[in-house]
């Protein structure tokens, strides 16, 4: 029964994030996550009683997703050209395969800037992957990687931003270059 009810939980935490990228937060009911998960009505509300547990879950989801693909993508370590190429290869997933997670969290993360407990979870998730971030810094050599990391993901983010609702839409080869450019600049 635990996996059942923790099957049905990830189903409709999977569910919310689809609305939320399809409907935006104005679309996000647990009525529309009920039927975006083809679940009974009222589902949604038994597991998640308010939208803050909803939004929270749907937080937690997308950070377990997005641990998930980082460790099976990026080895403990790599040459600054690898890396490049691998974390390019992460930016052209995460604005196309994974694009509802990343238009998801974009909502999540403008919604946050009004609710204080949201906040606090993205900052959470986030954390663990500067975490990552800064272990890869340091895998290569850069002096000071803790401190590099939080620039660091912030220039992935704006790739990706930049990628799926920017001006441009950069090619596979620029991104490559963008991020050895980045790498060299923290390697310098």
């Amino acid at each position: 029964m635990v996996t059942e009810t923790a099957d049905r939980r990830t189903r409709l935490a999977d569910a919310a994030i689809d609305t939320l990228a399809g409907a935006g937060l104005r679309g996000l009911t647990h009525r529309a996550v009920d039927q975006a998960a083809g679940l009974p009505e009222g589902s949604c509300s038994n597991h998640f009683r308010t939208r803050e547990a909803l939004l929270a879950a749907a937080v937690e989801r997308l950070a377990e997703r997005d641990a998930l693909e980082l460790t099976l993508a990026l080895p403990e370590s790599a040459d600054p050209d690898e890396l490049a190429r691998l974390l390019t290869d992460v930016v052209i997933t995460q604005t196309t395969v994974n694009r509802a997670a990343l238009l998801a969290r974009y909502e999540l993360s403008l919604e946050s800037t009004r609710r204080p407990a949201l906040r606090k979870a993205l900052r959470q998730s986030g954390l663990r992957f500067r975490v990552r971030a800064a272990e890869l810094l340091a895998g290569l050599g850069v002096d000071k990687p803790e401190l590099c990391a939080d620039a660091f993901v912030a220039c992935l983010d704006g790739l990706m931003f930049d990628r799926v609702a920017g001006a441009g839409e950069p090619d596979t080869r620029q991104i490559q270059r963008t991020l050895r450019i980045l790498l060299g600049g923290y390697l310098s």
